[in-house]
């Protein structure tokens, strides 16, 4: 057997050269297991003096206790010393380049119905209109009796109402507005001609859902009354709106159409931007998309508010935002606009 304390000696010699040369905590684990663990080969060394005389093994196992307090001490010293390394290393390769435009923030978009609802509110402002609005809780007279549809009116029917409470007592029935067209009451009952309103605002209707239909939309409605208007300025009010809107190549079409509360009525159309009025998909054929309904104010809602139908006359329209927001975006599918995906949002 060779003498132990050389052996000390070459061991030191060995540890302490591949401690030098272990830069990161992976080599300088597998450097400490190798030499200082319990199967490391300064423990393996020690176990070897057993064949020693007394003496000896007193002076080896000193010698060897020293080293390892030693090669323990080197090993935290290395330790620290490759962490600063490292730690330099980085600051190296992250060095933050001042010179650089700094990277830009996300930032948030207005939703795209409350984008075409500022554009289609802007447009009627163009044009003289004021933006008021009313309650999205309703009195039945205001949804309904005042816009010449009684409660045994057919066309009741088409509305699909949601009632918030049933009447007790003859108090007066509550919903959720079915449309913006009350505030035409409203806004007549508290002002006198001239008037040129927009009134936007959700409403809410009884129905499933499909990719044209939603329980809850949000409309816009028109309203005009004073001295001397007529037919040609509702056509020249709505003309200029969907050219705005759609596009100064886009042609009008107004045919006619029943709304009880106007007479005549309107339906106001613009010729499919897909297929140039050829018909398509998009159009059914037809070559021509519906985008509101208008009229002139009946006479009996006038004169109901007070107004002397020989000197005034007015006119009225009303459009959903969803839809006008599909078409100029081409968006198949009403329900993506409420369905919260980010994904389809964040195009707008």
């Amino acid at each position: 057997m060779a003498d132990p304390p050389s052996d000390l000696k070459q061991l030191a010699s060995a540890a302490y050269s591949e401690l030098a040369a272990a830069s990161d905590d992976r080599a300088l684990e597998a450097w400490r297991v190798a030499y200082l663990g319990r199967k490391g080969r300064l423990t393996s060394l020690l176990r070897s003096v057993g064949s020693l005389s007394l003496e000896e093994r007193r002076e080896v196992g000193a010698a060897a206790n020293r080293l390892k307090a030693e090669l323990e001490a080197a090993l935290e010293a290395r330790r620290a010393e490759a962490r600063q390394q490292q730690f330099a290393a980085a600051i190296e390769t992250g060095r933050l380049d001042v010179t650089l435009p700094g990277r830009p923030k996300k930032v948030g978009r207005l939703h795209p119905v409350t984008q075409t609802l500022r554009d289609v509110l802007a447009t009627f402002v163009s044009m003289g209109f004021s933006v008021v609005e009313g309650p999205e809780v309703e009195l039945d007279y205001y949804n309904f009796e005042a816009l010449r549809i009684p409660k045994d009116h057919p066309a009741r029917d088409m509305f699909s109402t949601l009632y918030v409470d049933l009447p007790r007592n003859g108090e007066p029935d509550v919903l959720l507005r079915t449309h913006t067209s009350p505030n035409q009451a409203r806004v007549m009952e508290r002002t006198q001609p001239p008037i040129r309103v927009v009134v936007p605002g959700r409403c809410y209707r009884r129905e499933a859902t499909d990719a044209s239909h939603e329980w809850m939309m949000m409309q816009v409605e028109v309203l005009a009354v004073d001295e001397g208007i007529s037919m040609a300025d509702l056509k020249g009010t709505l003309f200029e709106f969907a050219r705005r809107i759609f596009g100064q190549e886009r042609q009008v079409r107004f045919r006619c159409d029943y709304f009880p509360f106007v007479e005549p009525g309107a339906e106001v159309a613009i010729d499919c931007f897909l297929c140039g009025g050829e018909g398509c998909r998009t159009c059914g054929g037809e070559g021509w998309i519906e985008i509101m309904g208008a009229g002139m104010v009946h006479p009996e809602i006038l004169a109901n508010m007070g107004y002397d139908t020989h000197r005034y006359t007015g006119f009225a329209a009303g459009l959903g935002m969803e839809r006008i927001c599909m078409l100029r975006h081409g968006v198949e599918d009403i329900r993506l606009f409420y369905a919260n995906d980010l994904r389809f949002l964040e195009q707008f």
